[in-house]
């Protein structure tokens, strides 16, 4: 890239930076330190504040730069991405919104231990929320690498590593000076530029090809390579029966996901009643529907207006097919307009990453502080030390993450979302359903759901074509590929309930139908909510 689109995309870069710690500033002298302030913004934010927030969370680096790169290169099997990150969202509404509201305080964990022994739950509950969170913010560092590559003409391994390093350390300054509130208002912000910003490329490739999205398609599956196939089901996931069940695996991960990803579940806490919760994920899947729409015309856009080549020629995983978009759309390398407008969405993309890293990284430290520490000190913890814990623990889970994604940076961030997913639904989703719905439930039950979905996820993700075996594996040196599936979802996602269910069948200790019924007319009702 030139000298003008570095100029002018680091100028923006660091307009948003000294925003978004203006607000983190602002918000942090005018708070008074106790846990509630920062795990839940003091649940102070409206339905719609909310809705944006989520929204803000949910529409990450992934949804921005890897849906519409997968697009681009596979056509309809990248489409299905979007499908599935969408659908979600109707899980969530239907399932667990209000009554995840109603159940906890501030973490997943305390929706579990409500009716279980508190300790062995926390610490099963606490150490998958973490990892959930882990996976997911390597995704985010993948992208602002592959970002900051293109801008400096991806040649440069040390500014890659600098920018890792430097949105770990963005972060970890919002998490631990702001909190909830804060970070909360940052998602809002990019939120509200990220719509904006998709709608005018939307806008504009659409009228390059003047409104006819049919022959949008018919161009972009001619420049693909790849003719009608490109329009077609089968290019990704159908080569064969192996591609086909990780296609399963990958649909079952998205869908059921969402609704275990402890930064989304945590946004539930920061309104004020169940029914606000529910309306702000009704603003939510508004706001992200209409954005997963835009994606697809992104994606095909990309495919018909760079060339599938060009994309997969600036990055493999295609995760810069967005920023090509528009160069090319605002008039090319060398005009005004392309510069502008390259420097504009590499900015909001930028601002996207800085955005969802923090919302994740406080989720995480909230686990780190609320559930595993609180539960190995719960004698001598006090409010305020807590708080302490999770700051310190923003700063590991930063560290962490940032290694991971230096390590992880030639991959999709999509794809690597769509793992995180698999772990969530595997871990999470069984023990909050169970805990939910399930009169007999025990903490033996939920134990081994966690860690009975937890661990083979993790495990197949290690023994599989991601990690090692192939050339575009982690490691293509070596081979200790065994599981020939890329997503885990399918084997482990049915693990984690079978784990719960068989924990709970073989259990010494009888479910405690008392907590169960003051569980579930909390759950359904909110008295005695927090």
């Amino acid at each position: 890239m030139t000298g003008d689109h570095q100029t002018l995309a680091l100028v923006l870069f660091g307009a948003f930076v000294a925003v978004t710690l203006g607000i983190t500033t602002y918000v942090s002298r005018n708070r008074h330190g106790s846990a509630e302030e920062f795990y839940a913004g003091g649940r102070l934010f409206s339905p719609m504040e909310n809705g944006f927030a989520i929204a803000g969370d949910y529409m990450s680096a992934a949804s921005f730069l890897g849906i519409s790169g997968l697009i681009a290169l596979y056509g309809y099997d990248g489409l299905l991405y979007s499908v599935g990150f969408l659908v979600a969202w109707l899980v969530v509404l239907f399932l667990v919104a209000e009554l995840v509201r109603n159940c906890g305080r501030f973490t997943l964990a305390d929706v579990v231990a409500a009716r279980m022994r508190e300790r062995p739950v926390r610490i099963a509950a606490g150490t998958s929320s973490v990892t959930v969170s882990v996976l997911y913010l390597v995704a985010q560092m993948v992208g602002a690498g592959s970002l900051v590559a293109l801008l400096l003409g991806g040649t440069s391994e040390a500014a890659q590593t600098w920018t890792v390093i430097g949105v770990g350390a963005l972060m970890v300054i919002y998490v631990s000076m702001g909190g909830m509130r804060a970070t909360t208002w940052i998602q809002i912000v990019k939120a509200v530029l990220l719509m904006a910003g998709a709608i005018a490329l939307t806008v504009l490739v659409l009228m390059r090809f003047h409104g006819d999205f049919d022959q949008l398609l018919r161009t972009a599956a001619d420049r693909s390579g790849h003719g009608g196939q490109f329009l077609a089901p089968g290019l990704k996931y159908g080569g064969d029966w192996t591609s086909r069940f990780d296609f399963i695996s990958l649909g079952l991960a998205l869908v059921l996901g969402t609704a275990g990803l402890p930064h989304i579940l945590s946004r539930f806490y920061t309104v004020p009643t169940a029914r606000a919760a529910r309306r702000s994920v009704v603003w939510s899947i508004g706001l992200i529907g209409s954005f997963y729409l835009m994606t697809i015309v992104l994606g095909f856009g990309a495919a018909a207006i760079v060339g599938t080549d060009a994309v997969k020629g600036s990055n493999a995983a295609g995760n810069t097919a967005v920023p090509l978009l528009a160069l090319d759309l605002g008039g090319g390398a060398d005009s005004t307009g392309g510069t502008v407008l390259f420097a504009v969405v590499a900015a909001i993309a930028f601002a996207t990453i800085l955005a969802v890293v923090a919302g994740i990284t406080l989720a995480s430290s909230a686990s780190v502080a609320h559930d595993l520490y609180a539960s190995l000190r719960r004698k001598n913890a006090k409010p305020r030390s807590e708080v302490a814990v999770a700051r310190v623990a923003a700063v590991g889970i930063g560290a962490v993450a940032i290694g991971l994604g230096l390590v992880a940076r030639d991959l999709n961030v999509a794809f690597l979302v769509g793992l995180a997913f698999a772990v969530a639904a595997s871990a999470n989703l069984p023990v909050l359903l169970y805990s939910l719905f399930w009169r007999q439930f025990t903490t033996r039950g939920a134990v081994w759901s966690v860690y009975g979905g937890l661990l083979p996820s993790l495990v197949l993700v290690v023994l599989s074509p991601v990690v090692s075996g192939s050339p575009n594996s982690l490691f293509p040196g070596v081979d200790f590929q065994y599981f020939p599936l890329e997503n885990p979802g399918l084997v482990s996602i049915p693990l984690g309930f079978l784990a719960g269910w068989f924990g709970t069948v073989t259990s010494s200790d009888p479910a405690d139908e008392a907590k169960h019924a003051e569980t579930e007319v909390r759950s359904l009702t909110g008295a005695g909510a927090a």
